[in-house]
């Protein structure tokens, strides 16, 4: 997963910490006995999926891929499809 950068990205982390308060905040309130805060803190963490979803579509999210990492898999695709053809022959 390192070398495809999943998660590493400025999106995926404040959306996840946002989160992660949020389910704090829940289960201290879980403790408490307290369902108003209980309540509050889901909402937390739904806040820090739609603002990780908000910062990608600003374009924080995953990198797009350069030209030459296009051209790659596109060539890995035809060779991958040649192999599977002469396999069926």
């Amino acid at each position: 997963m390192a070398g495809s950068a999943h998660g590493h990205t400025p999106a995926a982390w404040t959306g996840v910490t946002i989160a992660f308060i949020g389910f704090c905040v829940s289960g201290v309130f879980m403790v408490a006995a307290n369902p108003l805060g209980f309540w509050g803190g889901l909402a937390i963490v739904f806040v820090g999926g739609a603002v990780g979803l908000a910062m990608k579509m600003a374009g924080m999210g995953r990198p797009k891929a350069s030209a030459e990492a296009i051209e790659a898999r596109e060539r890995a695709t035809v060779v991958a499809r040649a192999k599977a053809e002469a396999a069926r022959a």
